[in-house]
């Protein structure tokens, strides 16, 4: 898929609306007027609508973690197999030592400049992906995210 116009640092986050307007926040709000309900009332109805809330809500972001795991785990596949392509024979070996972070941080890096990027890093030390992101000078979108 050629890359849509416009991906870069400031608009990579992919937010879904009606997940993250609607369904967390209205989640919330249930949970939290539960919580509030049992305190007059402790009967167990009451409670079990609290606890059920607060299922409910924690159902939802679980969901979500697991799915942003599940996709930096294809992330650092992707990346290793990508590694082991671009890297040079002296960066070769140390594939190993970057971390998942580092992988997903460097994902956006181009072909061309994935190995000046991978060197830096490990020189550097750079280890959350919010740095690595902002040294990446020619941007590749990604258009499959969860």
């Amino acid at each position: 898929m050629s890359d849509h116009a416009g991906q870069n640092l400031s608009n990579h986050t992919k937010w879904v609306p009606g997940f993250h307007y609607f369904v967390l926040p209205t989640l919330l709000v249930n949970a939290l007027y539960a919580i509030y309900s049992v305190v007059g009332i402790w009967t167990f109805d009451a409670v079990l609508n609290a606890i059920v809330g607060v299922a409910l809500f924690f159902t939802a972001v679980f969901g979500r973690v697991f799915a942003l795991g599940a996709q930096d785990r294809v992330i650092r596949l992707e990346m290793r197999l990508r590694m082991k392509d671009l890297l040079p024979d002296d960066l070769q070996g140390r594939i190993d030592e970057f971390s998942p972070q580092q992988m997903v941080g460097m994902r956006f890096a181009r072909d061309a400049e994935l190995p000046d990027l991978a060197r830096k890093v490990l020189d550097q030390n750079l280890e959350s992906a919010g740095p690595i992101k902002k040294e990446i000078k020619d941007w590749q979108g990604d258009y499959y995210r969860v």
